[in-house]
């Protein structure tokens, strides 16, 4: 049976970075914002330019268009999340298809808005990449085109850090270097080397590394 650890985290947090921790342990990833560059150059090109015009240059979803489509529209964001996200889940399910068929005892599934979404429902257990908020915010706005008031946008639309640490089997906290973080991932793994039942349960969740 393969093991599902869904990995989530806000803006900032150093998701994308933990994810790449896990794909050195060898570890089988689906990156869900992958998936979107991905339908933004293929499938989801057709659904998008019908529903948001002028968002497509070239043939490819202009992101930065899109993203002015949608900034501060909660409307036109459910449109487009009715587009895209059907077609990230049907690669996520083809992903795990290939795991299940290939014997991979563990595969982890990297999704934003896992908890927003209740996507916690196809894991076997929650992994939270978390860090302070000042760190967070540093990291955020040093990005090139970030703006406050885009921070501020994309933080509304994501579930508060400390509720989202309320779902969590497993933390990772990357506020302390990159070494750090990838102590946290091995005891992770560690801990899951004997692959607890669907759901994990109490003995699963009193495991939650601080960083050993």
């Amino acid at each position: 049976m393969t093991f599902v650890l869904g990995l989530t985290g806000s803006i900032g947090m150093g998701k994308s970075t933990t994810a790449g921790l896990f794909v050195k342990q060898g570890v089988p990833l689906h990156d869900a914002d992958a998936a979107v560059h991905r339908l933004h150059r293929g499938r989801a090109v057709a659904p998008i330019a019908a529903a948001f015009p002028g968002t497509v240059v070239d043939g490819v979803v202009d992101r930065a268009r899109l993203g002015a489509a949608v900034l501060g529209k909660p409307e036109a964001l459910k449109r487009l999340e009715a587009i895209i996200h059907p077609l990230v889940r049907e690669e996520e399910e083809a992903f795990l298809a290939r795991c299940r068929a290939e014997g991979a005892g563990l595969a982890v599934i990297d999704v934003p808005l896992l908890l927003e979404t209740g996507g916690e429902g196809r894991c076997d257990a929650v992994l939270v990449v978390t860090a302070p908020a000042e760190v967070q915010r540093e990291r955020v706005l040093s990005r090139s085109g970030m703006t406050a008031e885009k921070f501020a946008a994309i933080l509304s639309r994501q579930m508060p850090d400390a509720e989202k640490r309320r779902h969590a089997h497993f933390l990772v906290d990357t506020s302390r270097g990159l070494m750090a973080a990838e102590r946290q991932v091995r005891s992770i793994l560690t801990a899951l080397a004997a692959r607890p039942g669907r759901r994990g349960g109490p003995e699963l969740r009193n495991k939650v590394p601080t960083d050993a």
